[in-house]
């Protein structure tokens, strides 16, 4: 299968009389996008707002991020089960306005979202601080149950991403990057003398607003399976939780993989790419080992070599991700697992909620525990309030001064554990 992205970079956002994108700007029609979002009953108002890198702005709380991007040739659309029909995804051309995103905030779904500062320390630990965003304010009807709200933001976030996407449909790109994979059987074929490598990725599930959807699907009803990594550049995958915001993976993340595009790079040079497995986070015990066999099975199945494992959330998720390594290994596949630390503002703490002496090579994202302290900010899109008590926030974390003092997972990707941020460990 192969995909190619066309790269069309993106260096301001307005709003105009047409949607439109032109020289690197792109343009919108804030009345019709705000009637295209206000199509769902269950939204009471929706404002729009522009974050540019560099200005004095705080977004609070962060739901979602979303790149914006088209299919331009190819089967299927973008986001397929979710505002397209379900159709394979993964081939063809698709554009993508690089350094843009849609970031969704409004009143708060649940605890666990965060904060992006466009400037400042807090700026630092977050990708998305380089972005132009445009920023999609949603209030929900009064009375609207938690998930229905959740539910409503996360599809004004696609919707919007969608619909600024296809303003670039028709544009040449100025970069093309190609990703191919072959079958297991050419793969073998092909890079006899390579290492069989894949991606065991791990999605949250945890029950309620802590969700990920694959084509539509609710991860937590599926079992461990196969996908191919182009068809998650090309949205089949999507965020639909309220983790803590420094490690939760945004729709941003799962279209931008970082571990993806760093094994497409090595791909038939050191190792040979094999694929995607997806996986699973549930909450009961028998869940966790049903996925973790399954895991397990298929890279012995597809007769890998090693497996890079990565983790979404914290606490609850380390025992599933101990148990894919340890199964994993036990199948004779070497294991590098992705993680972050939940150490103590200390960082004297244990680090994982479980462990077992195969997870021997490990790659952090941080410690999510450390105390930072965000200035003030001139403007604030969304509810500064919610410091005191979103995750990682504490009574009295907002100042008197407009400054926060918190832990850093409120910062949005601070401590992703795809490797999607700034930090690690030596």
């Amino acid at each position: 299968m192969k995909l190619e992205l066309g790269i069309i970079p993106i260096n301001d956002i307005q709003f105009g009389a047409e949607s439109k994108v032109e020289n690197g700007t792109i343009y919108v029609n804030a009345d019709e996008l705000k009637a295209l979002i206000l199509e769902d009953e269950n939204l009471k108002s929706v404002e729009l707002d522009i974050a540019r890198p560099g200005e004095s702005v705080r977004i609070m709380p962060v739901k979602d991020v979303i790149e914006p991007r088209v299919k331009v040739s190819g089967e299927g659309a973008m986001f397929p089960g979710m505002i397209s029909k379900v159709a394979p995804v993964g081939s063809g051309r698709t554009n993508v306005l690089r350094g843009s995103a849609v970031v969704t905030t409004g009143k708060i779904v649940g605890f666990q979202e965060g904060i992006i500062d466009m400037t400042g320390e807090g700026s630092k630990y977050t990708p998305f601080s380089k972005l132009n965003n445009l920023v999609v304010v949603c209030e929900p009807i009064d009375g609207l149950a938690k998930h229905a709200h959740e539910k409503a933001v996360r599809m004004a976030g696609l919707k919007t991403a969608d619909y600024i996407g296809k303003l670039a449909k028709d544009i040449v790109a100025e970069e093309v990057e190609t990703f191919e994979t072959v079958s297991v059987k050419e793969g073998i074929e092909k890079w006899p003398e390579l290492p069989r490598i894949g991606y065991v990725l791990m999605l949250q599930s945890q029950g309620l607003m802590h969700d990920t959807y694959v084509y539509g699907v609710d991860a937590k009803q599926s079992l461990s399976t196969i996908i191919m990594p182009t068809e998650i550049m090309d949205g089949a995958i999507v965020s639909g939780n309220c983790v803590s915001a420094c490690d939760k993976n945004t729709t941003y993340h799962h279209l931008n993989n970082p571990v993806i595009r760093d094994l497409f790079a090595q791909h038939g040079k050191t190792l040979n790419f094999v694929g995607v497995i997806i996986t699973n986070e549930n909450v009961y015990l028998a869940d966790k080992m049903r996925s973790s066999d399954w895991s397990s099975k298929l890279c012995e199945w597809l007769g890998l070599d090693g497996a890079i494992v990565s983790q979404e959330g914290f606490g609850n998720p380390d025992t599933d991700l101990i148990m894919n390594c340890k199964k994993i290994e036990g199948k004779g596949v070497k294991t590098v697992i992705i993680t972050d630390e939940y150490a103590g503002r200390d960082g004297a703490s244990q680090s994982l909620a479980d462990a077992d002496a195969a997870a021997n090579a490990v790659v952090t994202g941080g410690n999510a525990n450390e105390v930072i302290h965000l200035p003030k900010m001139d403007k604030v899109i969304g509810y500064p309030e919610v410091a005191d008590i979103i995750a990682g926030g504490f009574d009295g974390s907002l100042q008197a001064d407009g400054s926060i003092v918190a832990e850093l997972q409120v910062i949005t990707g601070a401590t992703n554990e795809m490797g999607f941020n700034p930090l690690s460990a030596r």
